[in-house]
């Protein structure tokens, strides 16, 4: 008998319930219910919609239950370091606060007020310092939003507070944790005498859990409202990257991956920790991966940029879409300058195609025109970060990447993997496209047994899906 499982997945602009259907050699994927995930604007913040959000959950599990299958666990990704706070009634204190809004801004600085310096927040947790990571947006709060951390019991994740939701347990996931810049990267726990420095409130912090655990069972109201049984909701690599990577069928202990969407999340699968000097000048992360490996990686703005330009250039036209869009920039090759994907232009502008020429004029003396120009310099930037980070990799950690596995949407482009593998001088090995919600789903299999081990389940991966090869022209 088949074996299905469910895997909820947000993105940066929608939100899915995916079903697995395993039968032993080959996993086929079914999508139950999509629904949008955009940041709400709204007094001069962004926030995440999670109520709707939340009731979009319940409404794919009401879909679920009106079909003939027999669910064996739930699992639950989707991107790191935001946050809500729970009261000490259980009840949600506020709408949590979207990456994407500039409190984080200037938080940096901020922290040396408090003696702690950012190599030493960066030597124990091994996270580049970046703004929108947890600790710093924590530290706002409590400069800012005291009100609402005095208040505050409980501190989840996202993917903690829709398993919470679920299953009325609460716990922060491991690989989610390690985001927020507060997990020691190899005690694999909370860092709690740095916080304590810091002045961050302990008793906000919940007991780690990790992959392949169970969080607990759809709670008694959540099964009397969407007419399904007390299925266990597993905790799996919840940072959506981390599902990503389990997912990832890696060529050799060599091999880089890249998760490429709107972020670009490039590295290498290591047992333990790079944490140095070298390591530290060139902003490399930790972050906590499945089967206790660790997610060797450099954040890169990914696929925002192009993602932008379609939402802006799709509302004149609507032939222009993602496949135009590569293939303009591709005929733009007479563009040989770029962008730095990573400047602040970037972040959140309201206007993502007058930043770029904006920086191309302020910074490069340079003015593109086309919609393919003005692609071109963005495509050459992140493919450029690709290659500076690959080089990174190789000198951070004596190895000679052999290979780049990419996974996630952005593989659909193929200029952009043909470009990747031009600009590396490195083989590109792109699939699956759906990589977060296939590590997702491995873990919950290894949960229940089917599988042995994150090996298993990504040979199960290579042989149920699409996988194409690049090499450097």
């Amino acid at each position: 008998m088949d074996v299905v499982n469910l895997a909820f997945d947000f993105g940066a602009s929608s939100g899915r319930l995916m079903m697995s259907t395993f039968d032993g050699e080959k996993i086929q994927l079914t999508e139950v219910h999509r629904f949008s995930n955009e940041p709400v604007w709204f007094n001069n913040r962004y926030y995440w919609d999670f109520l709707r959000l939340f009731h979009e959950m319940k409404v794919g599990l009401k879909k679920v239950s009106q079909m003939d299958v027999s669910v064996e666990s739930i699992g639950i990704d989707t991107w790191g370091v935001d946050y809500a706070f729970i009261d000490k009634s259980g009840h949600l204190l506020s709408n949590p606060i979207h990456y994407r809004d500039e409190r984080g801004k200037g938080m940096l600085e901020k922290m040396e007020e408090t003696g702690v310096s950012l190599d030493e927040i960066y030597q124990k947790t091994g996270i580049q310092n970046m703004t929108i990571n947890s600790i710093y947006q924590l530290y706002y709060d409590l400069k800012y939003r005291s009100h609402t951390v005095e208040n505050a019991e409980s501190l989840l994740f996202m993917p903690d507070l829709f398993s919470y939701g679920l299953t009325g347990e609460k716990y922060n996931e491991y690989t989610i944790a390690s985001t927020s810049q507060m997990l020691d990267a190899n005690k694999k726990d909370w860092s709690i005498e740095l916080l304590e420095k810091i002045g961050i409130p302990i008793k906000l912090l919940q007991p780690i859990i990790k992959p392949g655990e169970v969080w607990g069972n759809l709670s008694k109201q959540v099964q009397e409202e969407v007419g399904l049984s007390a299925i266990p909701v597993i905790a799996v690599g919840s940072h959506d990257t981390a599902s990503a990577v389990a997912a990832t069928p890696l060529n050799s202990k060599n091999s880089a991956y890249l998760s490429c969407g709107t972020w670009s999340l490039l590295g290498m699968e290591l047992d333990n920790p790079v944490i140095d000097e070298t390591s530290y000048n060139y902003n490399f992360t930790n972050e906590g991966g499945v089967e206790g490996k660790i997610r060797y990686l450099k954040n890169i703005t990914g696929l925002w940029i192009i993602q932008q330009f379609k939402n802006k250039f799709s509302q004149y036209d609507k032939n222009i879409g993602f496949g135009e869009i590569s293939k303009l920039a591709k005929e733009a090759e007479h563009i040989d300058y770029m962008i730095d994907p990573n400047h602040e232009y970037f972040v959140a502008p309201f206007d993502m195609e007058k930043a770029v020429v904006q920086y191309c004029k302020e910074k490069l003396n340079k003015e593109p025109e086309t919609i393919g120009e003005i692609a071109r310099v963005s495509y050459n930037g992140i493919v450029m970060e690709y290659k500076k980070a690959v080089e990174a990799i190789e000198k951070t950690c004596d190895k000679v990447v052999d290979c780049i596995n990419m996974v996630g949407g952005g593989i659909q482009d193929e200029f952009l993997c043909q470009l990747t593998a031009d600009v590396t001088r490195k083989p590109v090995i792109t699939g699956p496209i759906e990589a977060s919600v296939l590590g997702n789903i491995i873990v919950q299999l290894q949960a229940l047994k089917y599988i042995k081990n994150l090996e298993e389940g990504r040979e199960i991966i290579k042989n149920s899906f699409e996988i194409k090869e690049y090499e450097p022209k």
